[in-house]
């Protein structure tokens, strides 16, 4: 079985945020920090290198694979912000229509800044997402 190669590090997240050169894309950044921190009550740890995460969540799939990974995380990419909040927004409709202008892919939020969406409905994905995560947890 392959190994996870997204594992935890001990790179200084402080050190990676400052290396954002966008001002506003590294203010969003600190934002989401203190919106996840609050949400899990863990520190960030750096996985890789360009994913923040928080918390830890060890899943086990019905095929046997198992892996650690996190409860909740953000990457700032090219693009826009991805959030790793698994998949709580999927069945979060009114939740969804309230947060704004972003799309979803499978566990993943993309938004390009947080000036797109609604910061309180944000915050409540977040917390829902990591209750969620903790939930099905081995």
């Amino acid at each position: 079985m392959a190994e996870l190669k997204t594992k935890a590090t001990h790179a200084s997240v402080d050190r990676f945020l400052q290396g954002i050169k966008d001002e506003k894309e590294r203010q969003d950044c600190y934002e989401l920090l203190a919106m996840m921190k609050k949400a899990t009550k863990a520190e960030p740890k750096m996985w890789s290198t360009g994913i923040i995460g928080f918390g830890d969540h060890h899943y086990v799939y019905e095929s046997g694979r198992e892996g650690d990974w996190f409860l909740t995380g953000f990457s700032p990419r090219t693009q826009n912000l991805t959030l790793y909040v698994l998949s709580s927004f999927e069945s979060q409709e009114e939740l969804s229509a309230r947060l704004g202008k972003h799309k979803t892919g499978k566990g993943c939020l993309y938004i390009k800044r947080l000036d797109d969406v609604d910061s309180k409905a944000l915050q409540e994905l977040i917390t829902k997402s990591v209750r969620k995560s903790k939930a099905t947890a081995k």
